[in-house]
């Protein structure tokens, strides 16, 4: 029998789920439900990627998170043979400032986590609402929550702090930054491929829909340009990035809009769809003739170019820089630009390594000239392995009973 972890990652209306050996992480299964609570759509596939299993529900008004495990319990059994899942991770957004690791999820704890909903509006209740599901559907399978959060928390307090009264500090009001599950994968794969860039003063561009940047020395994370909500620093496919507190004020007293109405303005309405009116989509921008697409793309390279140059302050100097998630990760242009963009940091770019896509999956990819004085990388990221990580570090006995139920509860 094989032990097995799954991981999941729950948003509004979808559910990313994985599965990999407990040992040596091995990745079984992986696959999502999308459209939860509309029209839900289940694909579900095998390690070399071919579809084992695809579902849809026309009417799926009622099919939420729990629906969506309770129906993954009944269908996954079918192709796990000898697989024994033993531990559920989970990626949770907003761990505050109380969590700063990854944590077995209690009832207790899940409670403190819904207070900090209101610090991640879009992310903290659908991340905890796969977790509550499961409690009821197998409650004697081990959860392990791992936060977004967490990574930063090693930031020197002068970069966490804002310059508010004191009371709102010590209620909370502080840089938290997010992607810290993705920065913190990158930081252990760069051990293994530059040395000096491990020990040294690296940035990661974690460019997709959601888009930050943030400031690692020798492992650490030092600077991020994410800070009290996953709402700041870069341009994102939706989100405005940082904007000027005044915007929000003139919004109110000129526009009449409340509190939601804003928050979906700046979360929903804004970044690359807002700016060009066409698409949060890259892949669609960069290959459209619209001024308002160039526009975009435009503003989202120069918030690029002005967050690098204050990270690289921050750290003091720069050794190495690393693109990863989608659009860091397929979107050579973008690369190329963003390089060009920082030759006065020592950033020499090999244009035939950036076009080339890597060999194999996961590989990394360097895309710098040999002489560059700044090394530049190409680095798959993993959120979903290093939560598995932590499950197994956080949960010893995987033989447990509730691991039987998990699998075979209907």
């Amino acid at each position: 029998m094989t032990d097995a972890i799954a991981v999941l990652n729950a948003g509004s209306s979808s559910l990313k789920f994985s599965l990999f050996t407990a040992r040596i992480f091995r990745d079984l299964f992986h696959g999502q439900f999308e459209g939860l609570g509309a029209s839900p759509h289940l694909v579900v596939k095998n390690r070399a990627g071919e579809v084992v299993l695809e579902r849809r529900w026309d009417d799926g008004a009622h099919f939420d998170h729990e629906a969506a495990l309770s129906h993954l319990m009944e269908v996954l059994p079918a192709f796990l043979h000898r697989i024994k899942v033993v531990a559920v991770g989970h990626r949770i957004v907003h761990g505050g400032v109380a969590f700063h690791e990854p944590v077995v999820l209690t009832p207790a704890v899940v409670d403190e986590l819904a207070k900090l909903i209101p610090l991640a509006p879009l992310h903290q209740p659908h991340n905890l609402a796969p977790v509550r599901a499961l409690m009821k559907l197998a409650p004697d399978v081990p959860q392990v929550g791992c936060f977004d959060t967490a990574f930063h928390a090693t930031n020197p307090s002068v970069s966490q702090r804002f310059a508010v009264p004191r009371e709102l500090h010590d209620a909370g009001v502080q840089r938290y930054g997010f992607h810290g599950l993705s920065y913190e994968f990158i930081a252990s794969r760069l051990p293994h491929v530059d040395r000096h860039a491990a020990k040294g003063r690296t940035v990661v561009l974690h460019l997709g829909n959601g888009s930050s940047m943030c400031g690692i020395e020798a492992g650490r994370s030092v600077a991020s340009t994410m800070g009290f909500t996953a709402l700041d620093g870069l341009m994102m496919g939706t989100r405005c990035g940082v904007i000027d507190p005044g915007v929000l004020i003139w919004l109110m007293d000129e526009r009449g809009l409340n509190a939601r109405q804003i928050e979906s303005l700046l979360y929903k309405q804004s970044g690359l769809l807002g700016v060009s009116g066409l698409s949060s989509d890259m892949r669609t921008l960069l290959t459209s003739d619209h001024p308002h697409a160039h526009e975009a793309v435009d503003l989202y390279l120069y918030r690029i170019r002005r967050e690098l140059g204050s990270l690289a302050a921050a750290l003091g100097g720069l050794d190495a820089v690393v693109f990863t998630a989608g659009i860091g990760e397929h979107a050579a242009v973008l690369r190329a630009r963003v390089c060009r963009d920082a030759a006065w940091l020592g950033v020499e770019l090999d244009e035939q390594a950036n076009d080339d896509r890597p060999l194999e999956a996961g590989q990394a990819h360097c895309i710098s000239k040999p002489g560059s004085r700044v090394t530049v990388w190409v680095i798959p990221t993993n959120e979903e392995l290093m939560i598995a990580r932590h499950a197994r570090e956080r949960v010893p006995d995987f033989r447990q009973k509730g691991s039987e139920r998990l699998m075979h509860a209907s």
